[in-house]
């Protein structure tokens, strides 16, 4: 596939400022969304894995190691996108695709955080050091995915949700079978917030032949969301029952399904700007779980 030409930006040496933004601006540190939504489902995990007491040098890696990977895979993402970029409204003044960073770059920033990850989760058992072997792959897979399937997210999901089973070999050695179904969940969860992503360049992917969940679903866009999240929240009380939890957990479930109802009133017009505002909505969701697993822990006499 051909496309017109860029104008990119000068190749003049730039001074080690303007490198170091670029390079913040590649791995998308002021843009820390990714970074949430990567980190609630892991700390869903350590929670429950650890029954409200994970150790806390686990959670430092976890939380570290959220931060690098999710930075690595912005760097390969911008790598894998670069011919594509420069032709979308939203991603147009990307490094990569004004010239700023090369691909190589890109590459060689991607490789150094993944192994600067791998370095801290050595400090794990050695079932969370394999793991952590597919979370890399993972990593690398995904953002290839758009040019061979609708269901990109499916993989995304896939990579933010390897943390689950992560967190419960590096907390408990075992992976129990709510574990599983909280991985689904996570996964199902990417569906519904890459969708709502992916809704706000609809008209650029098209134009440019990227494949996505809202090229896919059309005009049943809101209704498959819609029932996803269904799906979703089901899947998390269903989880909540077989881990014993109780009143606070199913709480933060409720605070969840108030804000996934949000999310469907801001994506009815399928405007842009109202899409982006639901996905970055998916953090207060993500979060609402999570108190609602830790006050549950915490209060757990209370109730």
């Amino acid at each position: 596939m051909s496309f017109p030409e860029v104008k990119t930006g000068s190749r003049r040496s730039p001074s080690w400022r303007e490198r170091l933004h670029a390079y913040l601006l590649l791995v998308r540190l002021h843009r820390p969304i990714g970074i949430f939504l990567l980190m609630w489902p892991a700390l869903w995990a350590l929670w429950l894995a650890g029954d409200g007491q994970p150790p806390w040098q686990v959670v430092t890696v976890f939380v570290l190691g959220v931060v690098l990977m999710r930075s690595a895979g912005c760097a390969i993402n911008d790598f894998a996108d670069r011919d594509f970029d420069g032709h979308v409204a939203r991603t147009r003044e990307r490094p990569l695709a004004t010239g700023v960073v090369s691909p190589q770059e890109a590459v060689a920033v991607f490789v150094i955080l993944s192994l600067v990850a791998f370095g801290l989760v050595l400090f794990m058992n050695w079932q969370t050091v394999a793991l952590s072997v597919v979370a890399a792959l993972l990593t690398l897979i995904y953002p290839f995915m758009k040019r061979f399937t609708h269901v990109p997210q499916l993989f995304l999901g896939a990579a933010f949700g390897w943390a689950i089973p992560m967190a419960f070999t590096a907390v408990t050695g075992a992976i129990p079978g709510y574990a599983w179904l909280l991985f689904v969940a996570t996964l199902i969860w990417a569906l519904i917030y890459d969708t709502q992503y992916a809704m706000v360049d609809r008209e650029d992917d098209l134009k440019i032949g990227i494949k996505s969940t809202a090229i896919l679903f059309g005009e049943r866009d809101r209704l498959v969301i819609g029932l996803l999240q269904v799906l979703m929240l089901g899947l998390l009380a269903w989880i909540g029952l077989l881990a014993e939890r109780g009143l606070f957990f199913f709480g933060g479930l409720a605070v969840a399904s108030g804000l996934a109802l949000y999310q469907q009133v801001l994506i009815r017009e399928r405007a842009p700007a109202p899409c982006f505002k639901a996905f970055l909505n998916n953090n207060y969701f993500g979060m609402a779980i999570f108190v609602g697993i830790v006050l549950d822990y915490a209060l757990a006499g209370v109730a």
